[in-house]
């Protein structure tokens, strides 16, 4: 046989070679999306998605809005809702000044100047509003609790017609003031420097048991997500569609809510504390609920708010009440000089409402 003649088959087998795996490939693409789309129909579409939940404690409600999988079983879903709600029932267990049995209640009503063991939790929210109180110069003290309750502004209270006698605020005075506690946070105890001491913790614990609780959604799987807590917002990651949580701030509007400013949270929380929506009238003056430990009255009503901003929502909170005792003008000061990140709404005649912040966070807030 000639060569030539040899040669001619082996040309038919290449290209016969190579329309066969053209079609073993396709084959293959077929296969590939088919399977794809037979694995979405049998688990459930697995893109991410907002997920939605929410509940009441502390005399509040909290929500939560969470990306996962589409098709996240409701079990993993469910669970994450009930790591948020223990959580929080926890801390409110804990230091709620409305329970008679919880530990600071049992601690406020304990006539003994020994040092009495505490939870890790307490100790840790304790130590956190000490640490503001002192930055704060006296202006956030959590040993207020007598004067709150002097005020009719304490758990179950009645309304006052008129202010206290000054006798009265005076009796009260010495019982008042960081020095009056005695934190050791080694040992987990704390002492009262007098058998009538009591401490109020609600400018603080909420936001730590928002912190606790942002810490329970990552542990079971939720790296994006934005958790409210009466208000206060702890955000972490992104949306599905890559933008961040957004939060408004409101006008400190008696009455209504109107969003006055927009702000996008990066992995931190924000706290806003004012006199705009909880107030009373004593004496036929418009008092707000907010004491000044070191006047032992009633911050004077101004219609202002004030948002902190903060990589923790419990130091958000405890400072969002410090500065709004300070008021727009000695707080600003203070957040500068202290790195917060602060922003002040307050009344103006010109144009109803006027802004001023710190420069960090103000170059972030949107209309």
């Amino acid at each position: 046989m000639s060569q030539s003649g040899e040669g001619a088959p082996g040309l038919v087998q290449e290209e016969t070679s190579r329309s066969g795996w053209l079609w073993i490939l396709l084959a293959l693409v077929a296969v590939i999306v088919l399977g794809t789309v037979a694995g979405r129909t049998f688990y459930g579409e697995r893109t991410p998605r907002i997920h939605e939940l929410g509940g009441g404690t502390m005399g509040t409600t909290w929500s939560l809005r969470v990306v996962l999988p589409e098709g996240a079983p409701a079990a993993w879903v469910g669970a994450i809702g009930d790591t948020v709600q223990a959580r929080l029932e926890r801390i409110n267990g804990l230091m709620s000044t409305w329970d008679s049995g919880s530990e600071l209640s049992v601690f406020n009503s304990t006539r003994d100047t020994a040092a009495i063991p505490l939870s890790e939790e307490t100790i840790a929210v304790l130590e956190i509003a000490l640490d503001v109180g002192a930055a704060s110069g006296g202006a956030f003290d959590v040993t207020v609790e007598p004067l709150v309750r002097e005020w009719g502004f304490g758990a179950g209270d009645a309304k006052l017609p008129e202010p206290p006698a000054a006798a009265s605020l005076d009796r009260l005075r010495p019982l008042v003031g960081l020095d009056r506690l005695r934190l050791d946070t080694r040992d987990g105890r704390l002492a009262k420097a007098h058998p009538d001491v009591s401490v109020d913790l609600s400018a603080v614990a909420k936001g730590y048991a928002l912190d606790l609780a942002a810490r329970g959604v990552q542990r079971m799987g939720g790296s994006d997500f934005a958790l409210e807590v009466g208000g206060e917002v702890r955000a972490h990651g992104v949306k599905p569609d890559g933008s961040g949580w957004r939060v408004a701030i409101e006008a400190p509007t008696p009455g209504a809510r109107t969003i006055y400013r927009v702000i996008e949270l990066r992995n931190e929380a924000i706290a806003t504390s004012g006199d705009y929506r909880n107030y009373v009238t004593i004496g036929g003056t418009r008092t707000g609920h907010l004491i000044d430990p070191r006047t032992a009255s009633p911050v004077p009503w101004r219609g202002f708010s004030v948002s902190v901003v903060h990589p923790e929502a419990a130091l958000a909170d405890a400072w969002a009440t410090a500065l709004s005792v300070l008021g727009p003008a000695e707080g600003l000061e203070l957040a500068e000089n202290l790195g917060l990140s602060a922003v002040f709404v307050f009344g103006s005649e010109a144009d109803g409402f006027e802004l001023s912040a710190t420069a960090d966070v103000a170059e972030r807030l949107e209309r």
